[in-house]
C-alpha cells in the first residue's frame, strides 16, 4: 500500500529512517543526534536552480558548522547522479560539495516528508527542514521547483531558532535586522492584570502585551 503523502507537523519527533547517501548509509535522525540537521531536498541533480543553491549551501557550510548543524540534502536522483552532479560542480565552478546528498530513489522519504507535489511527476519539491539536536522538526520550509531559495535565510531562521532555545523569547520579523526593533528581542506577554499594570509605563514597552529587550 502506498504511504500518505502530507506535511510533518512542527514539534513531531523526525519520523527514524536509513537512507542511503553519498557519504554512505546513514539512520534518521539517530546520526545526527545532539546536533542540529538542515535537511533540504531538491527538484534534480544537473538542473540550474539546484545547483546555485548547492554552492550557497556548501560556501556557508563554515558558518553552519559553527552553529552546531550539519547539511544534507535529498533528490529522487540515484547516488551515481550525486556523485557525478558534485564533480561537475566542483570541476566548472570550483566549489566542492562537503556534506552528504540522500538518494531517495524510490521516493519513500520524500513521500513522507510531503516533497513530492503530485503535478511535478516524481520530482521533489524544493523543502527545508530544521531538526533541533533532540530530533524534532522545528521548521520546514516549501518552495516550488521555480523558485530557488535564500540560503542566508535558513542561517538566519537557525540562530533564531536557537536564540529562542537559549533565552525564551521571540523573535521579530527579519531579526537581527528589524525595523522597529533592530536587533532586540521579544519577551513573553504578562499573564496577570497586576502584571500588565506594570509595564504600562516600562520604556521598553509599547504596551503590556508588546516588550522586548537585549539579549
Amino acid at each position: 500500500m502506498e504511504e500518505n503523502q502530507g506535511m510533518p507537523l512542527l514539534g513531531d519527533k523526525f519520523p527514524e529512517m536509513k537512507v542511503n547517501t553519498t557519504h554512505g548509509p546513514k539512520n534518521l535522525p539517530e546520526d545526527y543526534k545532539g546536533k542540529w540537521l538542515i535537511l533540504f531536498s531538491h527538484p534534480g541533480d544537473f538542473t540550474p536552480v539546484c545547483t546555485t543553491e548547492f554552492v550557497a549551501f556548501a560556501n556557508r557550510k563554515k558558518q553552519f558548522d559553527d552553529l552546531n548543524a550539519e547539511l544534507l540534502g535529498l533528490s529522487v536522483d540515484q547516488v551515481f547522479s550525486h556523485i557525478k552532479w558534485t564533480e561537475w560542480i566542483k570541476e566548472k565552478l570550483d566549489v566542492e560539495i562537503p556534506f552528504p546528498i540522500i538518494a531517495d530513489e524510490m521516493g519513500l522519504v520524500s513521500k513522507k516528508m510531503g516533497m513530492i507535489a503530485p503535478e511535478k511527476g516524481t520530482n521533489t519539491v524544493r523543502a527545508v527542514f530544521i531538526i533541533d539536536p533532540e530530533g524534532k522538526i522545528r521548521l520546514s520550509i516549501y518552495y516550488p521547483q521555480e523558485i530557488g531559495r535564500q540560503v542566508d535565510e535558513v542561517l538566519r531562521a537557525l540562530k533564531a531558532l536557537q536564540v529562542h532555545e537559549e533565552n525564551k523569547v521571540a523573535l521579530p520579523e527579519n531579526w537581527p535586522n528589524n525595523e522597529i526593533l533592530k536587533d532586540r528581542v521579544i519577551i513573553p506577554p504578562a499573564a496577570t492584570e497586576k502584571e500588565a499594570e506594570k509595564r504600562r509605563n516600562n520604556k521598553d514597552c509599547f504596551d503590556w502585551w508588546f516588550c522586548h529587550k537585549e539579549l
